[in-house]
C-alpha cells in the first residue's frame, strides 16, 4: 500500500511541475494551439473520412517551430528588488524591479516572470494531507476536492519596455499572496515569445527574496468587552513575564514580611543593611486571546480563518490603556503580549503569520497555560476550531473563575452548545462562524 502512495505521490509532483511549466512557457494562443492539435490528433486517425490531420500537421509545425526558437535566446540580464516587508493574505500588493541588459543588443518584447521557492509538499506532509482527507470524507456523501496544497501567490507576467545595451529599467510588479507566512523568491525569469506568439523563451536569474504575508483580517465590531482592572505584580514592566523577574522598579529598606527572594543581595553588603527590590503596584485591564492550534486537517481551511479570526480581534482590541495577551500552542506553550508600550499590533501580527497545527501536544496544554493565566487577566476571548466536551468544560472552569469569557467557534456548519451539555440554548457568550461567512457573522458580535 505504501508503493501505491508513493507511486500517486511522484504522479502528484509531475502534474504540478508540467501544470507550472505550461503556464510560464505557453502563451494563451499556445495554450489554444496545443489543445487543437491534441484534438485534431485525437479524431484524425480515420484518414479517409477526415482531413483533421492536415490541420494536425500544420499544427505541429507550428509548436515545434515555436519551441525551437526559444533556444537561440541567449541573453545576459540582472534583476534587482524592492521588496515591501508585508503583505496580506487575499489583497494585491505592488513593488519595483530594476531589470538591466548586460548584453550589446537592445531587446524588445519581454516580460518579467516571478519565480517562488517549491511549496509542494514532500512525501510525508502529502501523505498526512491525504490521510486528513481520507478521514473527513463520508462515504456515499459527494465531498468537494481541494488540492493537497495551494498556489502561495497569483501573479501575471509584467511587461517590459524595450531594454537598450547597459541601460536598466524599472517595472511595477503586481502579486497577490493566498497563504500566510513567509512568501519566498527563488529568482526571476525574462520571457520572450517566439515569432508567432506560442511558446515563451525564458532565461532564470537567481534573485532570492522573501515578503512576510499576514493573516487576512475581517473588520470587527467594537465589542465592549467587560471585566475589572486586575492588579499587575510589578506594573508594565513585568507583565509580560511569567512570575517575577530580576527587574525591578526601586530599591528600599527591609521590612517584615518582605519575601526573601526579592532581597537585593549586592546593596545589602555594601549598605550593611537588607535592602529589597520593590515592584511598582498597577491595575489595568488585559485581556486574553486564546487560538485553538489542535486540528485534524494539517492544511485545513478552518484553521486558517481561526488564525484570521484572531488577527481580526488583535487589530481591533484597543491596547493604549491595556494589555493584550495571545495564548496558544505549537511545539511548546506560548504567550505573547502586546500594549502599553510593550508590543503593537504588527508584532502579533507577524506572530499570526507562522503559527502552524500543533501536533506534538494536546489541548490540555492550552487548558493548562490558560487556566494558569486566568489570575491576571480582565476577560477572555476564545476562538476554537471544533466544539465538543473538552473545550465546554474548559469554558466552564473560566467561568467559573469569575472571568467574563467570549466564545468564538470557526465552522462548517452551526455549532450548537448544546452538543457539549447546554440544554438552555445557545448563550450569549457563545457564537459561531461558518466557512464562507466569516465576515457577517463577526459583525453580529
Amino acid at each position: 500500500m505504501t508503493w501505491i502512495w508513493r507511486q500517486l505521490h511522484r504522479a502528484y509532483r509531475l502534474m504540478t511541475w508540467l501544470r507550472a511549466t505550461a503556464g510560464r512557457r505557453l502563451t494563451p494562443a499556445g495554450g489554444l494551439v496545443l489543445g487543437s492539435m491534441c484534438y485534431a490528433l485525437f479524431i484524425g486517425f480515420n484518414r479517409e473520412n477526415t482531413v483533421t490531420y492536415q490541420a494536425f500537421a500544420l499544427l505541429l509545425f507550428l509548436c515545434g517551430t515555436a519551441v525551437t526558437a526559444a533556444f537561440f535566446f541567449r541573453m545576459k540580464f540582472s534583476v534587482r528588488r524592492t521588496l515591501p516587508r508585508f503583505g496580506t493574505v487575499g489583497r494585491p500588493l505592488t513593488y519595483r524591479v530594476a531589470v538591466t541588459n548586460l548584453s550589446t543588443k537592445t531587446r524588445y518584447d519581454l516580460a518579467l516572470l516571478e519565480e517562488l521557492a517549491d511549496t509542494r509538499p514532500s512525501w510525508s506532509e502529502w501523505l498526512a494531507l491525504k490521510r486528513a482527507e481520507a478521514r473527513s470524507v463520508r462515504s456515499f456523501w459527494p465531498a468537494r476536492s481541494r488540492p493537497a496544497v495551494r498556489t502561495p501567490a497569483r501573479m501575471r507576467p509584467t511587461p517590459l519596455p524595450p531594454l537598450p545595451p547597459g541601460r536598466e529599467v524599472e517595472a511595477l510588479v503586481e502579486i497577490t499572496p493566498l497563504r500566510r507566512g513567509a512568501l519566498n523568491f527563488s529568482g526571476a525569469m525574462l520571457a520572450r515569445p517566439d515569432p508567432f506568439g506560442l511558446f515563451r523563451a525564458l532565461i532564470r536569474i537567481p534573485a532570492p527574496g522573501k515578503i512576510l504575508v499576514l493573516p487576512r483580517r475581517y473588520p470587527v465590531p467594537s465589542l465592549a468587552l467587560p471585566g475589572t482592572v486586575k492588579y499587575q505584580a510589578g506594573g508594565v514592566a513585568l507583565a509580560a513575564h511569567v512570575g517575577q523577574s530580576d527587574e525591578f522598579v526601586a530599591l528600599r529598606d527591609y521590612r517584615h514580611g518582605d519575601p526573601l527572594r526579592h532581597i537585593h543581595w549586592r546593596s545589602w553588603a555594601r549598605t550593611g543593611k537588607p535592602i529589597v527590590k520593590e515592584y511598582e503596584d498597577e491595575f489595568f485591564v488585559r485581556h486574553a486571546l486564546v487560538l485553538d492550534t489542535f486540528s485534524d486537517e494539517p492544511a485545513g481551511e478552518l484553521f486558517e480563518e481561526a488564525v484570521s479570526v484572531a488577527a481580526s480581534f488583535a487589530c481591533t482590541i484597543q491596547t493604549q490603556e491595556s494589555l493584550l495577551d495571545l495564548l496558544f500552542v505549537g511545539t511548546e506553550a506560548f504567550c505573547f503580549t502586546a500594549g502599553r508600550g510593550l508590543a503593537h499590533a504588527d508584532q502579533m501580527l507577524e506572530i499570526l503569520a507562522s503559527v502552524q497545527p500543533s501536533t506534538r501536544k494536546t489541548f490540555a496544554d492550552l487548558e493548562h497555560l490558560v487556566l494558569n493565566h486566568a489570575g491576571v487577566v480582565s476577560n477572555c476571548i476564545c476562538i476554537f476550531i471544533s466544539w465538543n466536551e473538552e473545550r465546554h468544560r474548559f469554558v466552564e472552569k473560566l467561568r467559573a473563575t469569575g472571568m467574563p469569557v467570549l466564545v468564538v467557534v470557526v465552522a462548517k456548519a452551526p455549532a450548537r452548545p448544546a452538543n457539549a451539555g447546554l440544554t438552555a440554548g445557545e448563550p450569549e457568550y457563545f457564537h459561531t462562524l461558518v466557512l464562507g461567512d466569516i465576515e457577517a457573522g463577526l459583525q453580529k458580535l
